[in-house]
């Protein structure tokens, strides 16, 4: 077993370009017993081996590829190559690694697409890949990533739509694909999550799609970002979901009136600027005690913003609400009426 981590850790070694010298105690002794950087090792349950449970190798200054032998490494809990310069594919040999909970890839220059076999780690419960090349689409396996909770997949190249299988993770917590190619429909099945807090898929092309209406059944949801996604039809009636606190529809193609049923309490940010909503701003934006931000900017909307918008709201030390209207950005603080 020493010599099969060695074999596996040298064969990492030797993809990978180290001009900062990090890795200079990789080339003596046994990599558990020899401190060799980022390379932890801990004893399993009825062994008596030591093995490689962990490689932190994040912001060395690292270039060159990911090697397929790191998939020998079979007792591997932690994979952290974040922030480096990393180019090629995420090879599929990790899919191999079964007891794997944590893969951290973001901020290199990955490209290729993202292997179906990582879909097949059942003690995965959080992957990240945000700030890479990556293309293609998100595998549809990932939807057997039960012990899932952070999926970080934005600001790369991913193309397709959002996997519906994703809805049967019963603890996913965080799914993050903004800034793709993602596009649409945006599947109504995620409304069958459990635990969903944040969903944000800005910057996609989700033409000729709308925000399903059952995503109000989403309760455990705190953010709802789906800005400039080319986004049609009309906004649902989200009052349902009792923690909601950032919600941006901005820079879509949504029509028809404002909902006027009343957001959560403790909402901070409404911004639903840059559409095509017509009708009146309704009063349902009163008594919000915790809003700071608020835009209906750019949209066909007619009459008056009610008076009433501020009511609740204690304006304390540097705290203010920023209110853009239809037709042009009025900034309020301490006065409590529109002018």
């Amino acid at each position: 077993i020493p010599l099969m981590r060695l074999s596996a850790l040298n064969a990492v070694r030797g993809r990978l370009i180290d001009p900062m010298y990090k890795l200079k105690k990789w080339n003596r002794g046994d990599p558990c017993t020899s401190n060799w950087t980022g390379v932890i090792c801990h004893k399993i349950p009825n062994d008596a081996y030591l093995h490689v449970t962990e490689l932190e190798l994040f912001n060395m200054n690292l270039s060159g590829t990911l090697a397929p032998e790191v998939g020998l490494l079979s007792q591997l809990n932690k994979l952290d190559f974040m922030w480096n310069n990393l180019t090629g594919n995420i090879p599929k040999e990790i899919g191999n690694i079964t007891t794997l909970t944590l893969i951290t890839l973001n901020g290199n220059q990955l490209s290729g697409s993202l292997p179906d076999e990582i879909g097949y780690l059942q003690k995965l419960n959080r992957l990240q890949i945000d700030q890479n090349q990556i293309s293609g689409p998100i595998p549809k396996s990932f939807g057997n990533l039960t012990s899932m909770k952070h999926f970080h997949m934005n600001n790369n190249s991913l193309s397709g739509r959002i996997p519906p299988e994703l809805f049967r993770l019963p603890v996913l917590l965080h799914l993050l694909v903004d800034t793709n190619n993602l596009s649409g429909p945006l599947p109504p099945e995620l409304a069958e999550t459990r635990s969903l807090k944040i969903l944000q898929a800005d910057n996609n092309n989700f033409s000729g799609s709308s925000i399903p209406a059952v995503y109000n059944n989403i309760r455990t949801l705190l953010k709802l970002s789906l800005r400039n996604c080319s986004l049609q039809g009309v906004i649902p009636d989200l009052s349902g979901i009792p923690d909601l606190g950032y919600l941006d529809l901005s820079w879509n193609q949504l029509t028809g009136s404002i909902p006027t049923n009343k957001l959560a309490s403790n909402v901070t940010k409404i911004d639903l600027s840059h559409n095509f909503l017509n009708g009146t701003i309704p009063a349902n934006f009163s008594g919000l005690p915790n809003l700071q931000f608020l835009s209906f900017e750019a949209n066909n909307l007619s009459g008056a913003v009610p008076s009433t918008i501020w009511s609740g709201i204690t304006f304390t030390g540097n705290r203010s609400l920023l209110l853009y209207d239809t037709l042009c950005p009025i900034m309020q603080g301490l006065p409590k009426q529109l002018p």
